[in-house]
């Protein structure tokens, strides 16, 4: 049964912090993939699923600065990841899938922002790429290391996705480019990605969400130009944060992804997109302060994007 797009009240919110939603909650003789686990919202990720007792498995594109990241921290292991190529996604899977052991929390968390019109793979336009396609990829193939009757995979999404939904009749922008529409196009896919995938594992126990982490000043913001952040208002010509009560915490832009994978609160529940700590809200129309937009969280749309992504990336687990 399909979960209603409503708060459920929580007792959280937009100040809780990663380990205030684990609080209580023992996750010895668990295993969490993070991937991006290494810096921003991702390092804080691992950092409180460790500190709850889960050994976690960290994907990185830059092997040694994740494994300089993370050296302070018991519990977990790194190997390497390019999510923008299939052969890299494939030879991770693979590796892990030799290791015979089982999945029971997959945190889709790495990904890029509005970066200059970039091509990776066939062509691809990078951020549906290495946002979508790549962890697209990597579940379908990890699917038979996920564990079922309870593991949760959590699709790292961002309000971003208000800016477009999927651009249909060209989806790797060829015709122009927007590097803050095709960032929202990626961001919807994310969320696409969850529905679906909750649809398809629901009946092997295993549930998906895709969520909003909130605004955080990270690395993610690293292909932003000082002067358009600056315009933006969110820093001032020494980037110092402006306006800081308008930014979470990398412990509070965490909770809400840490919350989505180990609550209790969720369980039997799935395909949703959340926000500080609850289910969203629908977003009403015209107001880009918070929810989820329909398209979003269209169930036909998230269908047709799961053909085409099988159709790109050559792999369904979920195939007849």
């Amino acid at each position: 049964m399909s979960t209603a797009q409503h708060k459920i009240g929580s007792g959280f919110g937009a100040t809780s912090t990663a380990d205030d939603v684990l609080h209580g909650i023992d996750l010895t003789g668990k295993l969490a993939l993070v991937t991006g686990g290494y810096s921003g919202l991702g390092l804080e990720t691992t950092r409180a699923l460790t500190k709850a007792g889960a050994r976690v498995v960290v994907p990185a594109r830059r092997r040694a600065v994740a494994e300089e990241a993370l050296a302070g921290l018991t519990g977990v292991e790194v190997d390497e990841l390019d999510l923008g190529d299939l052969e890299s996604v494939r030879g991770f899977a693979g590796r892990f899938l030799d290791s015979a052991r089982t999945i029971d929390i997959v945190i889709d968390n790495a990904g890029i922002m509005a970066c200059p019109e970039t091509r990776v793979g066939p062509g691809w336009e990078a951020q549906f790429a290495t946002n979508h396609l790549g962890h697209f990829a990597l579940v379908n193939r990890l699917w038979p290391a996920i564990e079922p009757g309870g593991a949760r995979v959590v699709s790292v999404s961002s309000r971003g996705h208000h800016f477009s939904g999927i651009r249909w009749d060209d989806v790797h922008w060829q015709q122009g480019y927007d590097k803050w529409q095709a960032y929202g196009q990626a961001k919807t896919a994310n969320v696409l990605f969850a529905v679906e995938l909750d649809r398809l594992a629901a009946d092997h126990g295993v549930r998906a969400f895709a969520l909003h982490p909130g605004g955080i000043l990270t690395p993610l913001q690293r292909h932003l130009p000082k002067a358009e952040m600056v315009e933006r208002g969110w820093i001032d010509e020494q980037g110092k944060a402006l306006n800081p009560e308008g930014f979470k915490s990398p412990a509070q832009g965490a909770a809400t992804q840490v919350w989505a994978a180990t609550s209790p609160q969720l369980d039997g529940m799935g395909g949703v997109y959340l926000e500080d700590c609850d289910i969203a809200e629908p977003a009403a129309d015209g107001d880009e302060r918070g929810g989820v937009k329909d398209w979003a969280v269209d169930p036909e749309q998230a269908t047709r994007l799961w053909t085409l992504s099988a159709e790109l990336t050559g792999v369904d687990a979920f195939a007849a």
